[in-house]
């Protein structure tokens, strides 16, 4: 049996084909972070993306949480904006606040500035995963990069936004303008994504972080189709791909059609109801809220308890399967230790 044929046999990645892995997968998103005193040390002095770009340090940091907590799944240590800064945009990660943009694009001519990414602007996340795929043995590897729609906000917008005034204006006002922008946003997403497979990750996810502020007409219309050729054009390489919005329970079912295997699922739906939405045959990623996490032990493992079982009927009703996850990213003060819990009890079920 080849590394890459032992490395499919993973439970994360069995329950994303739909086979029955050996027992119920689990990770968290920004598992690799805050949370972990070991992160916060090795991070003293450095910058975000300066971080990002150092393979030895990006190896270390994706490790951590998967000898601490014993996860089914490392991703990735990155940041959706690494391709952007890669290909030369003007940007910076501030703390507290997050990506800042130098310079928004809110113009035709902006739009037509934009660089276009090579695969050796990203070689450092290249050789990152060459050194995790040394490291993690049979523990599935998942790469991952923004979504088209949300990279566009954070560049039109400058940073993060609330309502997202300025993306949907030009949305709205300069349709072609915005299909060019999100259009060659979908290349450099597909460009990096590219990086990583052809690398050695065994897995995809997609975050479309903000799709949540989009009705389901103007998801459709504005950034499904620059989803779904991202994943079309990866779909050669034969690897579960994941998709994942916060607030997007009345786009699930838009979102799985866009061509994910597996949908993540935020906090606000059921994983049973999230499977009606979807439809048959697409596995399910989720959904602890990681505010429980706060919550005393024995509230936590009824939670765990509680969504492992609406994944086994959501399962019973057509899902293709279910990987254990929280509803959107690890928060900076959770208790390391209660993560470890978790990911035991969630074993155990």
């Amino acid at each position: 049996m080849s590394e890459h044929d032992a490395r499919t046999l993973s439970p994360l990645v069995a329950a994303a084909r739909g086979q029955v892995p050996d027992h119920r997968p689990v990770w968290f998103m920004r598992q690799a972070g805050r949370s972990l005193p070991e992160y916060r040390e090795i991070r003293a002095g450095r910058g975000m993306l300066e971080a990002c770009f150092d393979p030895e340090l990006v190896c270390e940091i994706t490790m951590q949480p998967v000898r601490r907590h014993g996860v089914d799944g490392a991703i990735l240590f990155s940041d959706i904006v690494v391709p952007l800064k890669a290909a030369g945009v003007d940007l910076d990660i501030v703390a507290g606040v997050g990506p800042v943009i130098a310079n928004p694009v809110r113009t035709h001519a902006d739009v037509q500035a934009l660089p276009v990414l090579t695969p050796e602007a990203v070689g450092a996340v290249s050789t990152a995963v060459k050194l995790l795929r040394a490291e993690l043995g049979d523990t599935a590897l998942i790469g991952f990069a923004g979504a088209p729609f949300t990279l566009a906000s954070y560049l039109v917008e400058g940073g993060p936004s609330r309502n997202y005034e300025n993306t949907k204006a030009l949305m709205y006002s300069s349709p072609e303008v915005w299909h060019e922008l999100v259009g060659k946003l979908a290349d450099i997403t597909i460009a990096f994504l590219k990086v990583q497979l052809d690398a050695g990750v065994d897995a995809i996810q997609l975050f479309d972080s903000w799709a949540g502020a989009l009705s389901v007409t103007d998801y459709r219309t504005f950034a499904r189709p620059h989803s779904a050729r991202v994943f079309a054009e990866l779909a050669s390489y034969d690897v579960p791909r994941i998709h994942f919005g916060v607030g997007t329970g009345e786009l699930l079912h838009d979102m799985g059609t866009a061509g994910a295997d597996v949908v993540g699922v935020d906090w606000r739906i059921p994983l049973d109801e999230a499977a009606r939405r979807v439809g048959p045959g697409k596995a399910l990623q989720g959904n602890l809220d990681p505010a429980l996490l706060f919550a005393p032990w024995e509230v936590v493992e009824g939670h765990v308890r509680r969504i492992a079982a609406e994944a086994d009927a959501a399962v019973a009703a057509g899902a293709a399967g279910h990987i254990f996850n929280l509803g959107h990213g690890v928060l900076p003060t959770t208790d390391p230790t209660i993560l470890t819990r978790v990911v035991e009890l969630v074993h155990s079920l």
